[in-house]
């Protein structure tokens, strides 16, 4: 009965009733060639959300073949030896259905959202192009050109993604982490049929994937016809770990770009800590504290009082392995970056040398309930959270305890992990500057 009040209500009931309902909905089995399914039942409406999270991103390319995870993400929908490019869609579309994916460092997601009676035909579509995908030379040439265009836009065309992927590559000596998701120019130029096939086969192998399916769902028929249609795809030698560790960091990087901007920009990354790592809510906690909505310190310092900034974002990367927390400022035109840059440590200090309020810390944790409860709200919500939980975040019976994390969390767990993690020496900082332009003798 919980899971149908409205959010606010659950939110306030929180502190007595923290656990997320509906565990015992949940049904997981692993199939003979090692592909995991999970189903979790949610009959509120007809509909499905099924995602098949692949255990595969940037982090397991080498140079030479970056790009090529993201790659997969484009030629997952251009045809089979069974059906032609399109065809998936079109299919989807008559079914009632649609679909999507995205890439990250760690996975590569693929979503679908249907009316629960096409549950057959998309188990049929998604396990032929697992098994069948095609690999057609005029196709590859057209999406490496779609990707080549993506990369402009998204990096060499703005002046933000350029400065994060340097800060990203020099943040990380050693660790994979490096690679940007998109891939290295002369990569996405150069990857080869052979390489297309051997990543294919390495990494979208079944004992590889991890199916998430939450709606209108029968868990035992659900998981009858994933033995039906997905068991048949024969599994492979597992991929080979990621086990290079990233050294720690013993002193502060920098990348400097000068660039015709009109909106100077300094990005700072620290070192984080993986997706299952105990300390991820408090992490979470302090970001909000520094930069969630107009209260938060960031803004109200750099933003409101100094007017030294027109924004102050942040970005948690939780993945396999320890990853980036990023704080991003935008500033005015002509705006002093060292200034900036100096008001921003100043808060940072101020943390790690004090600490937080006890209102700060409430205010917080009810902004990350809040934004919990909405998000799993929906079928769509329940997949994407069951299945970070599983792939990412140790198991998914921990998203059904995700409020007591927030709520055990206290201001000296938040202090603690400032002074850790929110050093100077463990982050790299990216300036991008406005470049002075030089009037041509003559020009208007």
């Amino acid at each position: 009965m919980l899971r149908r009040l409205s959010v606010g209500l659950i939110v306030i009931a929180s502190s007595a009733f923290a656990q997320v309902p509906g565990e015992d909905q949940v049904h997981a089995v692993t199939l003979s060639n090692g592909m995991q399914v999970i189903v979790w039942s949610d009959r509120d409406i007809p509909n499905v959300a099924m995602y098949n999270w692949v255990r595969v991103g940037s982090r397991n390319e080498v140079p030479g073949i970056t790009g090529l995870a993201h790659f997969f993400e484009h030629m997952m929908f251009n045809g089979t030896s069974t059906r032609a490019p399109g065809e998936f869609d079109r299919i989807l579309e008559a079914n009632g259905a649609s679909n999507n994916a995205y890439t990250s460092s760690d996975v590569t997601v693929y979503q679908n959202w249907l009316p629960s009676a096409s549950l057959e035909t998309i188990f049929e579509l998604e396990a032929d192009r697992l098994r069948n995908l095609s690999f057609d030379p005029q196709v590859i040439e057209s999406e490496r050109g779609v990707v080549y265009s993506e990369r402009r836009l998204s990096v060499d065309d703005s002046q933000f993604g350029r400065l994060a992927e340097q800060v990203q590559a020099t943040a990380y000596v050693a660790h994979p982490y490096s690679n940007p998701t998109i891939g290295w120019p002369s990569d996405i130029e150069s990857w080869t049929v052979d390489d297309l096939k051997t990543f294919f086969k390495r990494y979208y192998a079944p004992n590889n994937c991890t199916v998430i399916l939450v709606g209108d769902l029968d868990p035992k028929q659900t998981i009858a016809l994933a033995r039906k249609y997905f068991e048949p795809i024969p599994s492979q030698p597992p991929p080979e770990p990621i086990r290079t560790k990233e050294p720690e960091q013993r002193g502060e990087r920098r990348i400097d770009i000068v660039a015709e901007a009109q909106t100077p920009l300094l990005q700072f990354a620290y070192h984080g800590v993986a997706g299952s790592d105990p300390r991820l809510p408090a992490l979470e906690l302090l970001a909000r504290i520094l930069t969630d909505g107009d209260a938060s310190r960031l803004h109200r310092a750099l933003v409101e009082e100094q007017k030294i900034a027109i924004s102050a974002d942040s970005q948690i990367e939780a993945g396999f392995d320890p990853s980036l927390v990023w704080f991003f400022l935008a500033l005015p035109a002509g705006a002093d970056t060292r200034a900036a840059e100096a008001a921003f440590d100043a808060e940072i200090e101020r943390v790690i040398a004090a600490g937080v309020t006890q209102e700060e810390l409430e205010r917080a944790r009810n902004q990350a309930l809040a934004d919990f409860w909405r998000s799993v709200t929906t079928i769509n919500g329940k997949a994407q959270a069951l299945g970070t939980y599983e792939v990412l975040r140790g198991g998914y019976a921990r998203l059904f305890d995700a409020p007591q994390a927030y709520e055990a969390v206290t201001r000296e767990q938040l202090q603690e992990v400032a002074t850790e993690l929110l050093r100077r020496t463990n982050r790299t900082v990216g300036v991008l500057s406005a470049a002075q332009l030089t009037r041509v003798e003559g020009e208007e």
